[in-house]
């Protein structure tokens, strides 16, 4: 019946046919709009007409957010640490009756609580989702520890403070540059990292200045000391900014509150696409697997050896001004005097690291400023001139433009699982600040106002330091021969893992990502 009313009317089938093309198109069209609802939601950062425009954005959203904050806890750091050379100029050992050697184990005690800490401290941060608490908590407590500094009166006061401000304070920085890794790629980080770094060595000449006009204007007000007030405001200061953390700090890319869910998504694809596995931690890969994982790795020990060794050739950092007080000028000229080596560090410190991140080399921007620290140390050994000298303190503050790298490279020898890379750079930082404790006792105020003995102490570690640098850059070189011949054929399951994530965050085949994966190679 219904083929005989079509036959006798034409129209009637058109019509069926266009309705059947609109529900069609209907459909489609609603698919279409649920996929682009989808790519709105999750994947619109990744079209590539915004994927360079985005990624932009999101590096300079964290190095407005990110770095600002943690820089500045680092500046605050290390004015906290190193405030109590300051308050040796300012009576400090008179009041509270100590005498050298009681001083210098002042110093080392800090060590003995900040150096085991940090390893644990490092696996804390890479189990828990909230950096942005743990991180600024901490800092509140070491701003309360150096505050209540202030109020010691006697040598078991102060020894008890020191060591109460090593404990929190060992969270801080093997922690920022481990949420640094977890942010950007191995060709962003050595300039980041080196900003972070650039807050310590600029704190050394902020440090100095506070200390100064602290010492000079608020000695003896409300019958309070100079170096008194120099704990107490230092450590107000760094509380407050611990409460600012919190909201300034990120948490990880796939859970930082203040990204929208592209921006996340972004986020994990870029580490992902930058060592060819996702940067997560398989479903096994415990925070204790990564320590096991760490201790297996030569280079660890190597690393470890390498970083104590440097930090005991630059432990002058502690002494800074008392050898600028050797210079022969009063205290305030002598903490003035202080600050300038440090600013042009800074300055070398930044341009070593852009230039390390533009080439991908490492060995040569790390132990090249270990040997302008040894050429300064030979100067000083050389001339008793005060111009000289004072010359050779703008080579050693420099140095420190080497270290600013080293965990930066161990991150990037050590790249994968997160939980192992956490590890390592704990057990290289932590162990490494023994070279701190050890220095503590290498500028002993006999061997001044030369530090002849010193000196030929920093040129020996740091000379050590170079020859262990050379040995995990020949590793390395080693390990990239060893990948261009057969780097999928050995894969782990928890590696295969990492890489079947990368592609599923991508949408890429696995085949592809094995091909992505192929391409990795360490940086030397």
């Amino acid at each position: 019946m219904s083929s005989e009313k079509s036959a006798e009317n034409p129209s009637i089938v058109l019509e069926d046919q266009i309705d059947q093309k609109d529900a069609s198109s209907v459909e489609q069209a609603e698919a279409e709009k649920a996929s682009s609802e989808l790519i709105d939601s999750d994947s619109e950062l990744l079209i590539p007409s915004r994927r360079l425009t985005a990624e932009k954005q999101l590096v300079r959203i964290l190095d407005m957010r990110l770095l600002p904050t943690i820089v500045l806890i680092f500046i605050l750091n290390y004015i906290d640490r190193t405030a109590v050379s300051a308050a040796r100029l300012n009576g400090l050992e008179s009041d509270l009756h100590i005498n050298d050697i009681q001083y210098s184990t002042i110093l080392a005690v800090l060590y003995a609580s900040y150096v085991p800490a940090q390893i644990p401290s490092n696996m804390i941060l890479n189990r828990i989702s909230r950096p942005s608490w743990y991180i600024p908590i901490c800092v509140i407590l070491w701003g309360m520890t150096s505050a209540l500094t202030g109020v010691a009166k006697n040598y078991a006061g102060i020894l008890a403070a020191r060591i109460f401000v090593g404990l929190p304070e060992a969270a801080f920085y093997p922690g920022a540059m481990y949420l640094l890794s977890r942010w950007y790629t191995r060709k962003e980080l050595a300039f980041r990292g080196a900003i972070l770094y650039g807050g310590l060595l600029i704190s050394n000449a902020f440090g100095s200045l506070m200390a100064a006009g602290i010492l000079s204007r608020l000695d003896g007000k409300m019958g309070i000391r100079g170096w008194r007030w120099l704990f107490y405001i230092e450590g107000a200061i760094t509380i407050c900014i611990g409460f600012f953390a919190i909201w300034a700090l990120p948490d990880y890319p796939h859970n930082t509150r203040w990204l929208s869910p592209a921006q996340k998504r972004l986020a994990q694809v870029r580490l992902a696409e930058d060592a060819g596995e996702a940067d997560e931690d398989a479903a096994n890969e415990s925070v204790m697997h990564g320590l096991k994982e760490a201790l297996k790795d030569p280079k660890v020990y190597i690393f470890a050896i390498m970083t104590c060794s440097q930090l005991l050739g630059l432990s002058f950092v502690n002494f800074f001004p008392t050898l600028t007080a050797t210079l022969g000028f009063n205290t305030t000229i002598s903490l003035l005097l202080a600050a300038p080596p440090w600013i042009f560090a800074t300055i070398v410190c930044c341009v070593n690291a852009w230039h390390a991140d533009r080439t991908g080399e490492r060995y040569f921007h790390i132990a090249g400023p270990w040997w302008g620290v040894i050429v300064g140390y030979i100067i000083g050994l050389s001339t008793p001139s005060v111009g000289g000298r004072y010359v050779g303190m703008f080579l050693m503050a420099s140095g420190y433009a080497g270290f600013a790298l080293t965990l930066v490279w161990v991150s990037n020898a050590i790249p994968r699982p997160p939980s192992k890379r956490s590890a390592s750079m704990g057990i290289v930082n932590g162990f490494g600040n023994l070279g701190n404790l050890i220095g503590s006792y290498a500028w002993k105020a006999d061997w001044g106002p030369d530090y002849h003995p010193s000196m030929i102490i920093g040129i020996a570690s740091l000379s050590l330091s170079s020859v262990l640098a050379l040995v995990i850059r020949f590793m390395l070189v080693a390990e990239n021969k060893a990948l261009e011949r057969d780097q999928l054929k050995n894969l782990t399951p928890d590696e295969r893992q990492r890489i079947e994530d990368a592609a599923k965050l991508e949408g890429l085949t696995m085949k592809e990502a094995l091909e992505r994966k192929r391409g990795f190679r360490y940086l030397y």
